[in-house]
C-alpha cells in the first residue's frame, strides 16, 4: 500500500512537471497544429516511459525491448530534470525582471508628470528570444547529461576519513572500516561494476566491511549475476549488511537471503561483538528508518539492536538513513555509518536535500556520523558535481571528541 502511494505521488508530480515543460517549450514555437500534435505526443510518450524503469524492475521484467525502455526512461529522467530546472530558473528570472521594470515604469510616470511613455511590445522579438533560450536550455541539458553519464560510469573513488576518539584503546588504533552503500545495481549498471568495486575494497585490507543498504533496483532472480562478486569480499572480522529503503521495493526477504548466501552477515536491529585482541567493538545494524511502513516486523529500533550486548570499548551503528542519528545518540553509540542521500546525487537534485547530514563527517551531540555519497547511482545514470565513493574509515585517538570511557 505504501509503495503504491509513493508511486502515485511520484508519477503525479512527473506529469505536472512534463505538462509545464511542454507548455514552455512547445507553445512558443510557431508551428502548425499537426506539428504541435506530434510534439505533444512525444511529450506524452516521454512522460509515460519515465516511470517505466521502476515498474519493470519492480516486477523483474527483462528482455531486449524492456531494457531499451529502461535506458530511455532513465536518460529522459536526467535530461528533463535539467530542462525543468533551467526553465523554472529562467521563468522566475523573467518574472523578477518584469516586476523591476514595472516598478521603474511606475516610478518614472509618477515623478515625470506629463511625460508618460508606453513602450511598444515587439512580439516577434519576444518569441525569437524565448525560442533561442529554449534551444540553449535543450543544448546545455544534453551536454550535462552526457558529461554526467561519463562521471557515473567511472570507478568510485576511495575516500579516506580519520575519526578521532578520546580514550581509544591502543589495540583499536588504525582500525579500518570500509563502507560501500547505495550501489543500486540495475539494468543500466555495467557488468563489471561490482567486480571492480570488490577488487578495490579488498585492496584496502579492511578489518571489517559494511554495506549500508540499497544494493539493487530489481529482483534477485534478474540481478543475481551482477551482485555475485560480493561473495569475494574479504575482511579480518567479516562483512556486514543492513537494509536500505530500496530492499523493501524489490522483495526484502529474497535480498536478505541472497546477502546471507554471499557471505555478508545481515544485521536487522541486532548486533555482533567483534573481539579485536583484548578489545571489543559492538557493531550493530538497524533496518531502514522507513522500513516499518513496508514491513511492520522490520520497524527500525536502535535500542533493540543493543539488546544483550556486552560491555565494549566502542559502539558502532550501521543505519541506512542519517535520520537514525537522533536515536543512535540517545542509545549511546559512538559512531553511525550511513548512506541514502547520495550526497545529493547530482546538481540540481542536491538543492532538494533538506537533511542536515548530506555527505561527509558530522558530530551530533556525542556521536559521530559519516554519510557516504554512495557507491553507485539511482534512477538517471548521472553523477554531476557529486562523485561516487568507497569509504575507508580509520579509527584514531584524539582530543575534544566523544569519550569512550
Amino acid at each position: 500500500m505504501y509503495t503504491a502511494f509513493l508511486v502515485s505521488i511520484t508519477v503525479g508530480t512527473q506529469i505536472l512537471i512534463y505538462i509545464y515543460i511542454g507548455q514552455r517549450l512547445i507553445n512558443p514555437v510557431r508551428f502548425g497544429s499537426q506539428c504541435r500534435i506530434i510534439l505533444w505526443s512525444i511529450m506524452i510518450f516521454i512522460t509515460l516511459i519515465t516511470p517505466t524503469p521502476f515498474v519493470l524492475q519492480k516486477y523483474g521484467v527483462e528482455n531486449y525491448c524492456t531494457n531499451l525502455l529502461i535506458w530511455a526512461g532513465s536518460f529522459s529522467l536526467g535530461f528533463f530534470t535539467f530542462v525543468s530546472f533551467f526553465l523554472v530558473t529562467r521563468d522566475l528570472t523573467l518574472i523578477l525582471i518584469g516586476f523591476i521594470r514595472k516598478f521603474f515604469r511606475l516610478a518614472h510616470n509618477f515623478f515625470c508628470v506629463g511625460r508618460k511613455t508606453v513602450e511598444p511590445i515587439d512580439i516577434n522579438r519576444r518569441h525569437f528570444m524565448l525560442n533561442s533560450m529554449n534551444l540553449g536550455i535543450l543544448g546545455i541539458s544534453g551536454a550535462l547529461v552526457g558529461y554526467g553519464f561519463i562521471q557515473a560510469r567511472c570507478t568510485p573513488a576511495v575516500v579516506e576519513v580519520s575519526i578521532p576518539f578520546h580514550n581509544l584503546p591502543e589495540g583499536l588504533e588504525g582500525f579500518r572500516i570500509v563502507q560501500i552503500t547505495d550501489t543500486h545495481v540495475g539494468h543500466t549498471t555495467r557488468h563489471d561494476y561490482m567486480e571492480t568495486v570488490v577488487e578495490r575494497v579488498n585492496m584496502l585490507t579492511p578489518d571489517i566491511i559494511v554495506f549500508t543498504g540499497d544494493i539493487a533496483d530489481g529482483t534477485v532472480s534478474h540481478l543475481r549475476d551482477k551482485v555475485s562478486p560480493l561473495a569475494n569480499l574479504s575482511a579480518n572480522y567479516g562483512s556486514y549488511f543492513t537494509t536500505g529503503n530500496h530492499e523493501y521495493l524489490f522483495g526484502e526477504q529474497t535480498w536478505l537471503e541472497e546477502m546471507d548466501r554471499l557471505g555478508l552477515k545481515v544485521l536487522l536491529n541486532e548486533h555482533q561483538i567483534l573481539q579485536c585482541g583484548k578489545d571489543r567493538i559492538t557493531l550493530a545494524g538497524v533496518t531502514d528508518h522507513d522500513a516499518g511502513r513496508f514491513n511492520s516486523k522490520h520497524t527500525s529500533n536502535t535500542e533493540a539492536s543493543l539488546s544483550g550486548a556486552l560491555q565494549c570499548n566502542l559502539k558502532i551503528l550501521l543505519a541506512h538513513q542519517p535520520q537514525s542519528i537522533y536515536a543512535a545518540s540517545q542509545s549511546g553509540f559512538h559512531l553511525q555509518i550511513s548512506g541514502h542521500t547520495h550526497g545529493g546525487h547530482f546538481y540540481p537534485w542536491r538543492f532538494a536535500c533538506f537533511s542536515p547530514f548530506i555527505a561527509g563527517l558530522y558530530k551530533f551531540e556525542n556521536t559521530w556520523i559519516y554519510v557516504s555519497r554512495g557507491t553507485g547511482y539511482w534512477g538517471a545514470p548521472l553523477r554531476l558535481g557529486v562523485t561516487s565513493e568507497i569509504t575507508l574509515i580509520k579509527l584514531t585517538s584524539g582530543n575534544h571528541t566523544p569519550n569512550l570511557a
